[in-house]
């Protein structure tokens, strides 16, 4: 979870420093929902509280790692040796390694007793991120050609 916030701040800190932002009232509207995804909700079916925290921190993460693609924003012509794109790639990179680590904990031979519930959270938290994702990138304009 450390590197995780030191990756998502490194990636913060490279779009604020490569773009100009300008004030956007919806904002406001979003930052209680974006904020609200963050929180931890123990897993259904889990009888350990620890244990089900630990699993909905997992599932966020992997859904985090895997539905925010910062590099797939780079325009096609963007120089291979930017160093900002090269930045995001690089952090998408590392969003895999920790992807699999996330998934080494998910599907350990400790879960297997609980494998629909954490199936149910892992489903439930991608949806979550997707929605909260698509909906940031079209208040931007930018519209996604890949439907899911």
């Amino acid at each position: 979870m450390n590197t995780q916030l030191y990756r998502e701040s490194e990636f913060v800190s490279l779009l604020l420093r490569a773009t100009s932002w300008t004030p956007d009232p919806q904002l406001m509207f979003l930052l209680p929902l974006w904020e609200a995804a963050w929180l931890s909700r123990p897993v259904d079916g889990i009888p350990e509280r620890v244990r089900a925290l630990a699993i909905d921190m997992a599932a966020l993460g992997h859904a985090l790692h895997g539905a925010i693609r910062p590099a797939a924003l780079l325009p096609d012509a963007a120089p291979l040796l930017d160093p900002f794109a090269l930045a995001l790639r690089k952090i998408e990179f590392e969003s895999g390694r920790l992807i699999q680590a996330q998934i080494l904990f998910l599907k350990s031979a400790d879960l297997l007793p609980f494998r629909s519930a954490v199936n149910a959270a892992v489903e439930s938290r991608h949806a979550q991120v997707r929605k909260l994702w698509d909906d940031m990138l079209s208040g931007i304009g930018v519209e996604r050609g890949i439907d899911r």
